[in-house]
């Protein structure tokens, strides 16, 4: 596999202590090595085989930090996340919105003609579904995204492309051979930045954004119910994603973002409501909302 630039990589050097890393699942060059560069250019990304290393980098101290991508406004939620986020032992402190432009990268030779597969994680490939089609090319999933680009380079096969960030490119001196080839010129991935520590951010300060998970009771209407203290409240309730826990369908868990501080009166009021009618809630985070979200009410 390919040896990432040095200079491109600005990877971990032995001397750096874990206060100043922050993971991410991923190689050197992955759009989670983007958004950390992007949210918190003081730190320096810790690239990690799979979301539990992520997680347990933190846990472990070997980390400050791990930047978790959550959800893209294409391809929907990413999978597995919501499933070991709240066994983790870590907090959300923040989010981060990290607009995606993927580019159609191969070795230097290659050109749109003799390409004939691309490899990428199957969130990319699903994020340029149309493209991949006009061009009769074969999608081949991957791990990640600049792992696929690694691979790549090492390969040198000019019939075999990568989708993946222009940071790959520099980092594995990879050829652009198209750029900007989502199907969405928006599309975005939202990231949950997450901490050994909890963050009580001021609930006066701005919006904020409280994520929890619960499971209901097993009787009629118990969803609703549960739920039905949020809206005679007033409170947004902005996210809200079911899933199967015991792989008999019969254990649904729920995980939910809402605005607002669980101090806030309505809020207090919502959860109290919610509690009664589940058999578990558990706030994950409560954290300060990113400016994108201004952005995107403002559309």
């Amino acid at each position: 596999m390919a040896k990432p630039k040095s200079a491109a990589r600005r990877g971990p050097s032995k001397a750096s202590a874990p206060e100043h890393l922050i993971a991410f699942q991923g190689s050197p060059g992955a759009y989670s090595d983007m958004a950390c560069r992007a949210a918190y250019p003081d730190l320096t990304p810790l690239p990690c085989p799979t979301f539990e290393d992520t997680f347990a980098a933190v846990q472990e101290g070997r980390a400050h930090l791990a930047m978790i991508p959550v959800e893209n406004s294409s391809a929907g939620r990413v999978a597995d996340i919501h499933h070991l986020m709240p066994d983790s032992g870590l907090h959300i402190i923040a989010e981060h919105f990290q607009k995606v432009d993927h580019q159609l990268l191969a070795p230097k030779g290659a050109t749109l003609k003799t390409i004939r597969e691309v490899h990428s994680h199957e969130q990319a490939l699903s994020q340029c579904r149309r493209f991949l089609r006009a061009e009769s090319l074969s999608p081949v999933a991957k791990t990640d995204t600049a792992g696929a680009a690694a691979e790549i380079a090492a390969l040198g096969d000019p019939k075999r492309a990568a989708i993946a960030s222009g940071l790959a490119a520099e980092v594995y001196d990879l050829k652009v051979l198209k750029r900007d080839i989502q199907d969405v010129p928006e599309n975005t991935t939202r990231f949950l930045i997450m901490s050994k520590e909890p963050f009580d951010p001021d609930p006066t300060a701005g919006l904020v954004v409280t994520t929890f998970v619960f499971r209901v009771r097993s009787v009629p209407a118990a969803l609703y119910k549960a739920l039905g203290g949020f809206a005679t409240n007033g409170v947004n309730l902005t996210k809200l994603e079911s899933y199967i826990l015991d792989g008999k369908f019969t254990v649904a868990q729920f995980y939910a973002d809402i605005e607002g501080h669980p101090d806030e009166r309505l809020v207090r009021l919502a959860l109290e409501e919610l509690s009664f009618f589940s058999r578990e809630v558990r706030i994950l985070g409560v954290y300060p909302a990113h400016p994108f979200r201004q952005i995107i009410a403002k559309k």
